[in-house]
Parts: C-alpha cells; structure tokens; sequence
C-alpha cells in the first residue's frame, strides 16, 4: 500500500521529476560557459548598493591629492621636498601607520635627500610598487630605501573583464612563483602589531588573521567562472562607495587647517583623488540602472581592502562567502523544482483565465522570495547564486507552461472530434466550465436526418456505411462550423446542432437558416461522391426551432455529456420528421426571429406528438440580406404509366412497421416521387407527412423494401403523392428506366 502511494505520487509530480533537473543542468552548463557571469556580477553589485551603509571606519583617513594641490604646487609631478614636509606634518600627528600611495622610484628635486631621510626615520610607513606586468615598462620599483627595510607592498589591483573591481590582493605571486605582499596587507599587518597580532597557518592557504579566518578565492566562487585566482585573493567587502572615508586634501595637512591630533592613532593613506590623476577606477558602486555614480580612486579602494581586513581581525567583520559547487547546483535545483512544482500544481485548477492570474501571480511571489532571501543572506555576507536560480525557475516554469499548453491543445484537438471548439473551450476555460447542472437559455435548435439511410445501410458492410457516414458528416461539420454552430451530437447520420449554446449572439436564428440552406446546398457534392462509389443518393431533411431549453452538463462525475433539455428538442425532431428530402422545415417562433429575410416556400399546419395545439411550419426557400442563399428546388414532372403497377403499401409508426397491409399500383413517376392509386377507398389513404414502406410486384415477386413519404399534394380518385426516401439500387435502376422510357 505504501508503496503505491509512492508511486502514484512519482507519477503524479513526473512533469516535476523530469524538468527541474533538466533545467538545471541546462542553467548549470550555461553557467559554466560563462553566459551568465555578467549577470550575476550585477546582481552582485545591485544587492552591494542596496544593502544599508556601514558606519565609516574612523581608524582610516585619506589625505587627498586634488586638481587644487595640484595648482598649488605649480607642477604636474610634486618635489620629493613637498612630500618630505608632507610626511613630517602627518608623523607629528603619530598615527599607527602612513601609506604612501605614490610612486617615488626615482628621485624629483629638489627636496630628495630630505623625503629619504623621512623614509629612513619613519618605521611605520609602507611605501607602493608595482609588481604585475613588462618587467621593461609596467613593473615600477618602490622607494630603494623602504625596499630594503622591506616597507613597500604592491598596489596591483585586480580588475574584472567588465572593467571593476570586486576582488582585491592579499599578496601577488609573480611568474617565478615569488610571494609578493599587497600594500593594503602591508599597512594591515604593521597595523595589527599594534595589537600583537599576526597572521597563523591553519592549513594550506588558510589563515587566521585575528577573529577572522582568511581563504582565498577560487576561480568558481560566486557568480565567477574559470575566473583568474593567481595570488591571494578576497572578495571585495566594500564600506560604501566614493568619499566614505573621511578625506582631506594635501594642501590642508600644509597648511595646518587640520587639528594637530587629527591624524593619531589612525591608518593615514596618500593618494591621488582627482581626475586628472588617472587613478579612478569602477566598482560595484560607481553605477546603477539608472544613472552613473562617481567613480573611485585607487587609494580609497586599498582603503577599503585595509578597512575589510582589520574589521575582521579586530571586531569580527564578516568576509563575503560563498558555497561550494555541490551546494549552488543543489540550490539552483530547488528552485528549477519551486517553478516547476508550482506551475505543474496549478495546471488542474481553473481555467485559461484563472491561469493568467494566479498561476502567474504564484511565479512572481516565488521570484520575490528568491531576491529576498538572496538579499537577506548577502546583508548576513553570503554571495548565493541568483540569476541562475531565477533562470531555473523561470524557464522551469515556461517548460511545463508550454507542456501544459500542448497538452491542453492535444486535449482540444481530441475532445474536437467529439465536441465543437466552443463546446471545448467553455469546459476547459471556464471554472464553471466542468461542474454538474445547467441554465435555461433561450437558443435556436437545428437537426437533420438522412431520408432511409437506416434502410440502405441494411444492405451495405459496416465499413462502407462508417466510410459513407464519415464522408457525410465531414462535409456537414464544415459547413456548420462556417456559421458557428455547436454540434452536440451525432446520431448515426442524424445531427444535433446549437445555435445560442454555449456562447449566444444576437444572430442566432439567422444562422440557423443560413446553415440549413448550406447543408442542404453541400449534398451535391456529397452525392458527387455517392456516385462515383456507385452508389444511391442522399437525401436529408432540416428541422429547425427556437425556444427556451436547459443547457448545460449532464450526467454523472464518472460520465459527463454537454447537452440540451427540454420540449423544445422534442419538437424539433417532430418538425424535422415532416420533411422530405432536400426540404428545410422551420417552426413560427424561428420564423418571428428572422423575420423578413427569409423567404417561405408554403406553410403547413401540423399537431406532432407531445403538443396540445396544431402549430404551423413553415418550408424556407431562401435566405436574403448578407447570406443571398437560394435552396434550388426541382419541379417534379409526372408521367402516366402505360401499364400500373401493382404494389402493397404499410403505414410507419416512427420507426415500426403497422400491421394493416394495403393494395395499391404505381400509376405516376417523376423523377423523385409518385403518384400511388389506392384500391381500398379514400378512407384507407393515408395522412400526409407519414411514412410509407411499399413493397412493387413485377412478375409476380415482390421487389425489396422501398420508403416513402405522403405528401401533401392533393390528388383525385382516392390516389396519394409519395416522395421516396429509400430505394434499393435494382428498384432505383428499374424505376429509372422506367422513367426515362416514359420520357422519350
């Protein structure tokens, strides 16, 4: 029993089984050529700008050099006097440490021997190199003296493809596997002595720096992929972005507009900040969707780097992180299965319309809880992958949308052999479409019916009738859906067609007619057919009505059909009954509707079972206005016979044979009909619009079953008119030749 239940809900959820994974590894492969690093590295910078701002970190100041100091000095390259003097003013403010963001390889007079001796007397200041690049052009040395107290670190930052910066160096190894120290590392590791920290091994290329635990970055972490990890790396932890940390210019350090303490106990950083320094680089806060921010020099980026490093050590600042492999794929997989569940769970409920609401509703609530969480987890210092879980989702959802939308139209296709589209749409669109019950509805009814097929198909295999019935009920099918007509039903070759149900229009009745005189036009070709099969022609009667009914389903919740209740049916298939073929007969109330633009041929009082007064049909010959249809109708030529023939005639009550036998002869012919001589006396003539099987006595024998119906034409001496219905083929080709023979 369990296990059945397992397996039911295997097979229940095979959509979800089948598509997450796939769509997951499919987000999984583009990920891994790289389509979505872009992305993800926006993302990144999105959630860096949108998280709430961290308090500045006032253990770090930036002495600025601006386009104002570079007017004030006179000269694009500063004197190694005027960073001498510099260097005395900040040394006097004892800070902890002093960075030297500034080439100074070579000296610049005047004022040279004055900065080496500040280099020579000054411990705690930590110099730049350059590092990374031609040995002949890129590499610059750092200042010989600090050089060789080993007081100068490289400032190589480490720049993305899409040209900012999110990573920064701990140290650089060069190309002879030669361990060179970031300045940013440097100015923290002389910082932190303050402390009597320093960093400890704990395993290869992990260290405890303080409270932090420091790894290096891989070339997969994150949203990177195949990303250059050459060095010690970390991820950027940015404060905030240009200008957070506190700035002052050169000029005002000169000049003492600073107070004497300003610089105690603090990390003090010289850099170039203007543009015209060409030291401004891009990072996760220099842009947004909508507008471009300031970008930022590349001391306040090292300050950044320093501000991260003696945060963690110090007050437990977290570094970014990020999962492994295994544990991203498991998460961009539970969120291929959250698109996919949710809208496999949805595909039972509601309709069309229900679906364009809630279902997507559901998706964007489930994409809001993944930028949330996301969000949520980066505030805590998490980087999880999230454009390739939003991707899964999506396109898992899109999957088994399409999937749906196929399955619904292979439904609609399948339930459309059976039903009218309309029909189809009303049970798989609406909410109300499937449920039990139905509406009254006032709707014009239309049925038709082969004049004595059911006898000829007595005489043919049941290939040849399902082959004729196809054939027929193909031709007839279009053209009622050319009107839009429902077709509730086949009955063998009778039909069953709505015209108000489900979907009303004014027009209704009209269309009717229109489609009547359609079909009834449509047999020629149909019977074009039946000859070139070598067989008889078709006949058909149309009746029409309209009238209040009960629509709706009906049944059970095993077995369900779409139908009609009601007298006004009941009627419909008594006024189609006193049609003869080729005729369309129509009830006043379809007549009132229409009005003047159909034409009427004659009109007839009938008292069908069921009803309690006689009421009028009515027999349409046309149908004007935008239809312009005309039912041609052939004028019936009676030619006497030479020699009656003696036939026996029973009356049909519905579909049973009466049991009164009655003598009569054959004394006129026409090409459809005949006029019958009764031997019994008027009073045994029988009514109009009743069907008659006759059976023709030539040479003794009695021929095959032959049907026809009484018509209304009055005749003298007792004889009746007949129309018949049904003719067996050697009673066809006789009474044919008969015929023709009369006619020459």
């Amino acid at each position: 029993m369990l296990w059945n239940k397992y397996t039911h809900f295997l097979n229940q959820w095979n959509g979800v089984w089948i598509t997450a994974p796939s769509i997951t590894g499919l987000v999984i492969l583009l990920r891994f050529l790289g389509l979505i690093q872009f992305w993800e590295w926006r993302t990144y910078d999105a959630y860096m700008r949108m998280r709430p701002l961290e308090s500045p970190d006032n253990r770090i100041a930036i002495v600025g050099i601006n386009e104002d100091d570079l007017r004030a000095v006179g000269q694009p390259i500063f004197p190694d006097g005027v960073y001498a003097k510099l260097l005395k003013k900040l040394k006097a403010m004892e800070p902890k440490v002093i960075g030297l963001d500034i080439y100074r390889d070579l000296p610049v007079e005047p004022g040279h021997q004055e900065l080496v001796e500040v280099f020579e007397s000054t411990p705690n200041l930590v110099a730049i190199k350059k590092v990374v690049g031609d040995r002949q052009r890129d590499v610059i040395e750092g200042p010989p003296v600090l050089e060789e107290n080993n007081q100068a670190g490289a400032n190589d930052l480490k720049v993305d493809p899409d040209k900012r910066i999110r990573r920064g160096y701990l140290f650089v190894t060069l190309q002879n596997g030669q361990n060179v120290t970031s300045f940013a590392s440097k100015v923290v590791l002389r910082y932190l002595e303050n402390f009597e920290i320093s960093p400890k091994t704990l395993d290869d290329n992990i260290y405890q720096l303080g409270k932090t635990i420091l790894e290096p970055f891989e070339a997969n972490d994150g949203g990177y992929v195949r990303a250059d990890a050459g060095g010690y790396l970390i991820l950027l932890n940015y404060r905030g972005p240009s200008r957070y940390f506190e700035t002052v210019s050169m000029m005002d350090i000169l000049e003492d507009r600073v107070p004497p303490d300003w610089g105690s106990d603090r990390i003090i950083l010289i850099g170039a900040v203007g543009e015209s320094f060409n030291d401004l680089f891009s990072t996760p806060y220099s842009s947004s969707l909508i507008r471009t921010l300031e970008p930022m020099s590349g001391v306040e980026v090292h300050a950044n780097i320093i501000s991260q490093l003696i945060g963690s050590a110090l007050d437990g600042r977290s570094m970014i992180k990020t999962w492994v492999d295994i544990y991203e794929w498991i998460w961009i997989l539970f969120w291929s299965g959250v698109g996919a569940a949710t809208t496999w769970r949805w595909r039972t409920a509601g309709g069309v319309s229900y679906f364009s609401i809630w279902k997507v509703i559901t998706i964007f609530v489930a994409g809001g809880v993944l930028f949330a969480s996301t969000y949520i987890a980066f505030l805590w210092s998490w980087w999880l992958p999230v454009v390739p879980a939003f991707l899964g989702m999506t396109t898992s959802a899109v999957v088994i949308t399409a999937y749906i939308a196929r399955t619904a139209q292979d439904i609609r296709k399948t339930f459309g052999r059976y039903l009218t589209d309309e029909v189809v749409a009303t049970l798989l669109e609406s909410p109300e479409g499937l449920k039990l019950g139905g509406e009254r509805r006032n709707i014009t009814i239309l049925t038709s019916d082969l004049r004595g097929f059911t006898a000829t198909s007595e005489r043919l295999q049941p290939e040849e009738v399902v082959k004729i019935l196809n054939f027929y009920l193909g031709y007839m099918a279009d053209v009622i859906t050319k009107h839009n007509g429902t077709i509730d039903e086949f009955m063998g070759d009778g039909i069953l067609v709505l015209f108000g149900a489900p979907i009303t229009r004014e027009d209704d009745p009209t269309r009717a007619v229109a489609c009547a005189i359609d079909m009834q036009l449509a047999m020629e070709p149909v019977n074009k057919q039946m000859k070139e099969w070598g067989l008889t022609p078709l006949e058909m009667g149309i009746g029409i009505n309209t009238g209040e009914v009960v629509v709706g389903n009906i049944g059970s919740l095993k077995r369900t059909k779409y139908g009609i209740v009601g007298s006004q049916v009941n009627l419909t298939y008594r006024i189609e009954s006193y049609t003869t073929g080729g005729q369309i007969l129509i009830s006043g109330t379809t007549l009132n509707e229409v009005g003047s633009l159909v034409k009427i041929n004659g009109e007839k009082e009938v008292m069908p079972k069921g009803v309690k007064k006689p009421i009028t049909i009515y027999d349409v010959g046309g149908l004007g206005g935008k239809y312009n249809l005309v039912l041609r109708k052939e004028e019936e030529i009676y030619l006497p016979l030479k020699e009656a023939i003696s036939l026996h005639y029973v009356v049909l009550d519905g579909k049973n044979v009466g049991d009164c036998l009655n003598n009569g002869s054959l004394v006129k012919l026409s090409a459809k009909e005949a006029e019958i001589q009764g031997v019994e006396g008027e009073e045994n003539i029988p009514p109009p619009l009743i069907n008659i099987k006759l059976n023709f006595v030539w040479d003794g024998k009695e021929s095959e079953d032959v049907y026809g119906k009484v018509l209304e034409k009055k005749a003298e001496n007792g004889n009746f008119y007949i129309r018949f219905t049904a003719k067996p083929p050697d009673v066809s080709a006789r009474l044919e030749s008969l015929y023709k023979s009369l006619q020459s």
